[in-house]
C-alpha cells in the first residue's frame, strides 16, 4: 500500500487495530489500517460497513457480501 500507515500503534489506535482485527490470524486489513492516521475515520468507516452488511429480513448478509463482490468486480477492485 502507498498510503503512509501506522504499524505498531497505541493508545485509542491500538484498541481499534484490536478489536478489528481478524479472531483468526490477530492481522487487521489494509483497507482499515489505510485509516490508521485518521482514528475518526477508521471509526466511521467500521460503523458504516456494520450498516450496510447488517441483515435485514429481505436481504441476508450472505447476498449482500455477494452484491459487494460483484460491484467490486464490475469496478476493477482487487480488494
Amino acid at each position: 500500500m502507498w498510503i503512509r500507515t501506522i504499524d505498531e500503534p497505541d493508545g485509542d489506535l491500538a484498541d481499534l487495530y484490536r478489536a478489528n482485527a481478524d479472531p483468526e490470524s490477530g492481522r487487521l486489513d489494509f483497507i482499515l489500517k489505510a485509516h490508521s492516521l485518521h482514528p475518526d475515520g477508521f471509526r466511521a468507516h467500521v460503523a458504516l460497513y456494520r450498516a450496510v452488511m447488517k441483515p435485514t429480513p429481505t436481504l441476508p448478509r450472505a447476498e449482500r457480501e455477494m452484491i459487494a463482490l460483484v460491484v467490486s468486480a464490475i469496478n476493477g477492485c482487487r480488494y
